[in-house]
């Protein structure tokens, strides 16, 4: 393999995982946060996805950010009937947002952005070894 077409493939592996946690922290910022209004839907998490594309200049399949998709379970409920946003129940909406799932899913974004620069890391120096023996 080429190894402008190794680090182009790498860098967008990059790309799409920096989108990925993005999103993510989105979602754990607003875990806790509530509907400004009374009986309104507070924050939905989201889902981000990917998608293959081909880089026709380099005749390489490359990853990027796809859609963002919404998380269609239901939001969990708290009876809280002085809060603001409560209901005609009393009952307050929350985020359908798991901080756990969310941490786990981010150190899984982290370990694979670090991956991709291992390898724009090892292409460096396997370029650098190249023109070292060439100059040689």
């Amino acid at each position: 393999m080429d190894f402008l077409k190794s680090m182009s493939i790498a860098a967008s592996g990059l790309r799409a995982q920096a989108g990925r946690m993005r999103i993510i922290a989105e979602n754990i910022a607003n875990a806790d946060s509530t509907a400004k209004t009374a009986g309104a839907d507070p924050y939905r998490r989201k889902i981000p996805t990917f998608q293959s594309e081909i880089d026709r200049t380099l005749d390489a399949r490359t990853v990027s950010m796809g859609r963002l998709k919404t998380d269609p379970t239901e939001f969990q409920l708290k009876y809280q009937p002085g809060h603001p946003a409560a209901d005609a129940a009393g009952n307050v909406k929350y985020p359908n947002v798991n901080s756990l799932v969310e941490m786990t899913d981010m150190r899984e974004a982290q370990r694979s952005y670090e991956a991709n620069i291992n390898v724009i890391g090892a292409t460096r120096r396997m370029i650098a070894k190249t023109i070292e023996i060439l100059k040689a």
